[in-house]
């Protein structure tokens, strides 16, 4: 496979792993929900790589669609390479605009793309998908740096997008007016959704009429456990009265396809003749509950259409224009430059099939992405999430303000449903400062308890620190909606050097709501497999801390 070199990669390309977990700031005043929280909605403000990493202790293997729209280094742009990068040459390139007489304006935008498609991809689940806009300006660099990043292997489409219908502003040569969508997937593609076409003949009746048998209502590959989405564990009412689980044909825990609030399901939780029912036997020689098959529900087909790949020229997904035209009717006037149509993200965004899928746009802009997203849980009653990152001014006057707009409605609005308003919360945040590990390893101000308690149960759950939920005396910090935290720590290095948790510290724990722990301490003397049996996750002090994945 072809590798791509550029000035700066041996910089680069490990250096996300140095980059320092920063604090995230609460702005209430800013925001629109009833709580400001990690797992809300989110816009962040500050540099977009800082911000990633900060991410990755709540957000690391739960992001299911990235989609962003990077500088397109045409050289009128006036973006700027700000990583500061431990390199005489690439100090040189801080702060200087990138323009069109930049010999070096391409290893520019390699170095300042790749550290964040590597932490993009450590977000990503296995089953995700990434979609980057681009043009010709960096069509080919992107898709060589792609194929190193995500494997060539995992590449979906480069799906040309008719931008500018009337050809483009180009005045020689050939007016091309368009651009592209580079999609790939992280190595699981079982939940990208495919296009419909005729589906042919239903072969099937019931009460309700014709239909075909469809999919299994169990999720199949990647992310199929019970753990991976446990709002889609539940039982349904079987065919003889008996109530049946989503257990994978392996005997493990799994979960449907579909949440309850799916009209679908909605349905077949009502009357289960809305499904297809089957009697299907486990894998040879599991049993579960002592029973070697169950039944196993399908989705029933009434329209008269199939799915297959989508096609790969994009002509009707809206243009430019039509993006401008929707922050005209938001803002009453044009307040940003090639804002991208929402009918083209909604696209994006349901290429993933799972409708409580998170959403991540590090180059947030006019924060097309989050409109996006609402809309589409509108209209089939998902319950996406959305996370914007935007480094720029605008972050709270544009991006935010956009959110805020859409949420509550514009009454001048043309837009029947962007004067309604979709509804919806956002919790936003800004960078705070660096937290700096190294003089933890080295003992320098070693915090107190409580300061490492919140820090730590912040990082990990992106919930709220209660120091009245604190006993120390039993390492106890608190509860988050997931877990009961535990923190075996003191500020005293010996006591660091000696201290480990051992299988009878972990049989001690106590058990205050039954749900999984998460224990932090400088070291353990215990298996995964003891781990697993007392329901721990288990974090080493201090190194875990970047890099938790609960």
């Amino acid at each position: 496979m072809p590798i791509i070199n550029f000035k700066g990669k041996a910089f680069v390309q490990n250096y996300h792993y140095g980059v320092k977990y920063h604090e995230l700031i609460p702005e209430n005043d800013k925001s629109i929900t009833e709580k400001v929280s990690l797992h809300d909605n989110l816009i962040i403000k500050g540099d977009n790589l800082k911000a990633l990493k900060a991410l990755l202790p709540i957000y690391s293997g739960k992001v299911q669609v990235v989609v962003i729209d990077p500088p397109y280094n045409t050289g009128n742009e006036k973006w700027i390479y700000n990583d500061n990068v431990n390199s005489p040459m690439m100090q040189s390139w801080l702060g200087e605009v990138v323009n069109k007489d930049d010999l070096s304006r391409h290893d520019k935008w390699l170095c300042m793309m790749m550290p964040r498609l590597k932490l993009l991809r450590e977000l990503m689940s296995k089953d995700g998908i990434i979609a980057i806009t681009i043009d010709d300006h960096e069509v080919h660099n992107l898709g060589l740096l792609m194929d190193e990043i995500f494997g060539a292997e995992n590449r979906v489409a480069c799906a040309p997008w008719l931008s500018e219908p009337s050809g483009g502003k180009e005045k020689t040569g050939l007016r091309t007016g368009h651009e592209y969508i580079v999609i790939y997937h992280n190595g699981d593609p079982s939940c990208l959704t495919q296009e419909e076409v005729d589906v042919g003949e239903l072969n099937l009746v019931d009460k309700f009429g014709p239909y075909q048998k469809g999919r299994e209502l169990r999720k199949w590959g990647g992310t199929s456990l019970r753990e991976d989405r446990p709002g889609q564990w539940f039982s349904i009412t079987t065919p003889d009265g008996t109530e049946v689980y989503p257990i994978r044909n392996d005997g493990k825990e799994g979960h449907w396809r579909w949440g309850k609030n799916n009209p679908d399901m909605m349905a077949i939780l009502e009357d289960y003749e809305h499904a297809h029912w089957e009697a299907m036997p486990y894998d040879d020689g599991v049993t579960y509950n002592g029973e070697t098959k169950r039944w196993v529900p399908y989705a029933k087909i009434r329209e008269l259409t199939k799915k297959i790949g989508w096609k790969t020229w994009l002509d009707d997904l809206g243009s430019n224009a039509d993006g401008t035209r929707i922050i005209k009717d938001i803002f009453g006037e044009k307040i940003f430059d090639t804002p991208k149509p929402v009918k083209l993200y909604k696209w994006i965004v349901g290429l993933h099939s799972n409708p409580d899928a998170i959403v991540l746009d590090s180059f947030a802009g006019s924060g097309t992405t989050a409109h996006a997203v609402l809309e589409l849980n509108k209209e089939d009653y998902g319950n996406r999430k959305f996370i914007l990152v935007e480094m720029e001014e605008y972050a709270n006057d544009i991006t935010a303000e956009r959110v805020r707009r859409i949420i509550n409605g514009v009454e001048t609005a043309r837009d029947e449903s962007v004067k309604n308003g979709f509804g919806g919360s956002f919790s936003l945040f800004s960078l705070g400062n660096a937290i700096e590990m190294e003089l933890f390893l080295k003992g320098d101000r070693l915090p107190s308890y409580g300061d490492l308690a919140r820090y730590v149960f912040y990082t990990s759950t992106g919930e709220e620190f209660d120091p009245e939920q604190v006993n120390e005396s039993i390492s106890y910090i608190g509860e988050s909606t997931e877990y009961e935290v535990y923190l075996f720590y003191k500020p005293d290095m010996e006591y660091l050097k000696t201290t480990a948790l051992t299988l009878e510290k972990a049989r001690e724990l106590k058990t205050y709501a039954g749900k999984k722990r998460l224990v932090f301490a400088p070291m353990k003397y215990l298996d995964q497999n003891h781990l697993h049996e007392l329901n721990i996750e288990f974090c080493q002090l201090p190194f875990e801390i970047y890099k938790f994945k609960g």
